[in-house]
């Protein structure tokens, strides 16, 4: 089979196909095969692979225009007008005859000024191949193999633009020439294609509308030929190859009611299969031990594969079974529908899964729903439930074709809930834990309901467009979203097996995400995603999940893996708002200050406490940097003494003022991913930098508390080489060795799942850490100071003035240098104990920049006499 059949065969029969063997193994496996006769390639699924399934081959019922042998009368005229055509595609299938080898003309367009004003003629060469070549204003490109002359349907598309020229060929999806340069002449640009002419489908014009001649002629049928004013990108060309029409733009689009067919051009009705995209999948040679890759549309042989407890289990459900489920409805079908082809088998091992239309599959889930609702069999087997989920499997697998009833196709959908329900019924809890090998739990039938969903897309038409499909606890609802939700009790009764748990004990999963080991479910299981061609595309989702008497301690989103049970996690998701009754919550995550020393992130934040900490980090930091700005003009203004100290405070206040200015407006650039990832570099220096002119203000002060053996000079050479050049090192360090993982995904921040956190955390510890030791020696010297001072100016003092004046000589050097020196920083490492110290750590550090400003400006000696200097100039 091919790959996805093969994947497929092994899926109904609850295997897997073959994974790669480990390299122990290989030659071992190898002999193995060879002993049972396998020979060649063998199909492959990679443990981690990135394969993802192909859209659905779909039956598309098409007109077919039926060009039989060459002549000079056989001709279809397009009804449509055209526009003049600066850029055009013209796409279609084509099956070539291959009798002749002679030039043929797919289609030409005419207008008075030039009979080849658009055209696509090809021919069969003596390899096989059939050769195309396009004409534009009468210029002719060359003739190049486009695919072969194999007598099957083919499809291409043509492409030119009047900008330089421009051509392309495109046959099943690829490219297969391209150039520019069609039509132009000498220096002069391409004009565009002339509107109001004649296109003519099999014939080229000699004449507007006429004049054939037969040896030029097309023989071949086409159908599904579409043109568009513009040039199709390549992911276009493949939708248009699979049968999905591109509205925009369009100028012409294939319909039997604006052709003209000549009497002797049979016109037919047949069903194309459009394929899906190409895809290689991993083969294992055989004899060679070695691993390959080959078109996953090639049929191969395969091997399905079994742990060893799910086939025991397998082996004893088929053993122990009565088959009194099978036995019912095998003669429920027979006597319903004599000529039915479908029954349960006796054997998942040696059953025939074989491939079911729309009225099979609805016929054999309404025989079973009837069984299983009259309460004959009262508790499934596990032979029972194995064969049940087999149905449901292949329901799930099937192909709606064109022509299909909608009547027939929500009845299917209707039959598909009430099996599902029955079979979650509280009696049947006992089977699913007995399978639990086989079947990890009742999240199988999540999957297999999440896939029946995607058949239902007829349903939805412009008059209709929401579908509801309800049983009891389950239920499908269908909005160009796919939307499903299972009750409470139906996935809790088979999750819990047969006593309710608590979540209790959870082990780290990879991604961050938890794996439930033990889990009581409080709400309805809801699913949604998004389908956009038949594509899943990412968007945001707001729900409100009712829960079930239970107190909400923590709230979990399920990632459902039928095979892993069901992975659990909060990643990506917040909480809005939780009450006694309900949890509402919204996909998103944003930035806010505290989250800069957050070496774990908060797992739960309401969207009111997000937006209080948002709030009061912008208002924080902007009250913040225009006080930074402040300090650092009146610096530079009123003439301050030139002194160490203030050139360190100036470097300090414009790192600092640079950084909150860029957090303040981060927010902004999260949608732009260079944007982004420039902010972060860049907020990762200044606070660096900001950080290492807070040790710098330690080193200074400690300079002043303890001999340093060091010139002026060469201390601010230091200073500097400290501020500066530590900050740069560092985040070119981390730039270097950790480029792709720097950014966090969700906000313009270091990355907090990986290490690249500790590059900012690891150099803000050791500078907090080294500050407390210059403080606690700043405090040490200025109580012992005030201490003696106390002693000779008063010696006679009360005991509560000594008591005050001391206490005061201890607050003072802390509210002094607490924010040059960064202490307050510390609160970070607490914000992931409490929201209260994010509050906390929010108010202090975006609040820095205006207590530097009270601090080292307003109440400033040297900054007020230098100002005072400036009023007694300025009055003299």
């Amino acid at each position: 089979l091919d790959w996805w059949q093969a994947d497929r065969y092994c899926e109904q029969r609850f295997a897997q196909l073959l994974f790669e063997p480990q390299d122990s193994e290989q030659g071992s496996f190898s002999k193995l095969l060879q002993s049972h006769h396998i020979r060649g390639s063998v199909w492959l699924k990679e443990r981690d692979s990135v394969l993802h399934k192909t859209k659905r081959r779909r039956g598309h019922t098409v007109p077919v225009l039926v060009f039989r042998d060459k002549t000079d009368t056989k001709y279809v005229k397009v009804l449509s007008d055209f526009p003049a055509l600066p850029a055009v595609t013209a796409c279609a299938h084509l099956q070539w005859d291959t009798r002749t080898q002679e030039i043929a003309t797919i289609f030409s367009y005419a207008v008075p000024a030039f009979m080849n004003e658009f055209q696509l003629r090809g021919f069969v060469d003596e390899e096989g191949f059939v050769r195309f070549a396009l004409i534009v204003h009468g210029h002719h490109s060359p003739y190049l193999p486009v695919f072969r002359a194999d007598g099957q349907w083919h499809h291409f598309c043509v492409t030119w633009q009047q900008e330089n020229g421009t051509w392309a060929i495109y046959a099943d999806g690829k490219r297969r020439a391209s150039a520019s340069g069609l039509c132009s002449v000498g220096t002069s640009a391409p004009q565009a294609i002339f509107g109001e002419g004649t296109f003519i489908i099999g014939q080229d014009q000699d004449s507007l509308g006429g004049t054939f001649r037969a040896k030029e002629s097309f023989s071949g049928n086409i159908t599904d030929l579409h043109i568009w004013q513009k040039v199709l990108s390549t992911e276009q060309i493949e939708k248009v190859r699979s049968c999905l029409l591109l509205e925009q733009d369009l100028v012409f689009g294939w319909s039997s009611n604006v052709l003209e067919v000549e009497s002797t051009v049979q016109a037919v009705t047949t069903q194309l299969l459009c394929p899906g995209p190409v895809e290689e999948c991993r083969v294992l040679e055989v004899g060679s031990s070695g691993f390959s890759y080959t078109s996953c549309l090639q049929t191969l042989p395969f091997i399905c594969l079994y742990s060893k407890d799910a086939y025991w289990q397998l082996k004893r459900a088929q053993l122990e079974s009565s088959h009194s489920l099978a036995s019912r409805v095998n003669s429920l079908a027979v006597r319903t529908v004599p000529s039915f082809p479908w029954q349960i088998p006796d054997s998942v091992f040696t059953s025939d899964v074989q491939d079911m239309n729309l009225s099979m599959a609805l016929d054999a889930l309404d025989i079973l729903a009837t069984v299983l609702r009259g309460g004959e069999v009262p508790v499934l087997e596990p032979s029972d439930l194995l064969a049940v989920l087999q149905l449901l499997q292949q329901v799930s697998d099937m192909e709606i074709q064109e022509g299909d009833e909608l009547e027939m196709l929500e009845q299917l959908g209707q039959y598909y809930m009430e099996v599902t329900e029955l079979i979650l019924e509280e009696q049947n809890s006992g089977t699913w834990s007995s399978i639990s090998q086989v079947i990890r739990g009742p999240m199988a039938v999540v999957e297999l309901c999440d896939r029946m969903v995607s058949l239902l897309v007829p349903l939805l038409t412009p008059e209709r467009s929401k579908i509801m499909i309800q049983h009891g606890n389950i239920g499908l609802h269908r909005v160009t979203v796919k939307n499903m939700w299972f009750g409470y009790g139906s996935l809790q009764r088979c999750l819990s097996g047969s006593s309710a748990s608590a979540v209790s004990q959870s082990m780290a999963a990879s991604d961050g995400g938890q794996k439930s080991l033990r889990t009581a479910v409080g709400t309805a299981v809801i699913s949604s995603t998004l389908l956009s061609d038949f594509q899943e595309i990412s968007t945001s989702v707001r729900y409100r999940l009712q829960h079930r008497n239970f107190c909400v301690f923590s709230l979990f989103l399920l990632h459902v893996s039928p095979d892993a049970g069901g992975m659990w996690s909060t990643a990506g998701c917040s909480v809005m708002m939780s009450l006694p009754d309900s949890t509402a919550c919204f996909c998103n995550h944003s930035t806010n200050f505290a989250i800069l020393l957050q070496v774990y992130e908060m797992q739960q934040r309401t969207t009111k406490e997000e937006f209080t900490l948002q709030t009061l980090t912008f208002i924080g930091c902007g009250v913040s940097f225009c006080a930074l700005i402040v300090t650092f003009i009146l610096f530079l203004v009123v003439r301050v003494p030139k002194s160490e100290r203030t050139t360190v405070h100036k470097n300090l206040i414009f790192a600092l003022a640079a950084g909150e200015a860029l957090l303040m407006f981060s927010e902004l650039a999260k949608n732009n991913q260079v944007l982004c990832f420039m902010v972060t570099a860049f907020l990762h220096l200044f606070f660096m930098a900001a950080f290492s002119w807070m040790l710098v203000e330690g080193l200074l002060l400690w300079s002043k508390v303890v001999a340093v053996n060091m010139s002026e000079d060469r201390r601010m050479k230091f200073y500097y080489v400290t501020g500066w050049g530590l900050p740069i090192l560092i985040v070119g360090v981390t730039l270097a060795t950790s480029f792709n993982k720097y950014v966090a995904a969700n906000h313009c921040w270091l990355n907090v799942q990986t290490n690249v956190i500790w590059a900012f955390v690891g150099p803000v510890l050791f500078i907090l850490a080294v500050n407390t030791l210059v403080l606690l020696r700043v405090l040490t010297v200025t109580v012992a100071s005030a201490r003696r001072r106390l002693k000779m100016l008063t010696p006679n003092s009360s005991l509560e003035s000594q008591i005050g004046t001391q206490i005061w000589a201890t607050a003072k050097p802390i509210l002094v240098l607490l924010p040059v020196l960064g202490l307050t920083w510390l609160c970070g490492v607490l914000v992931h104990l409490s929201i209260v110290w994010a509050y906390v750590f929010i108010v202090l550090n975006s609040l820095q920049g205006l207590y530097i400003f009270l601090v080292y400006a307003i109440y400033n000696s040297e900054v007020r006499n230098a100002i005072q200097r400036m009023k007694d100039k300025k009055k003299a």
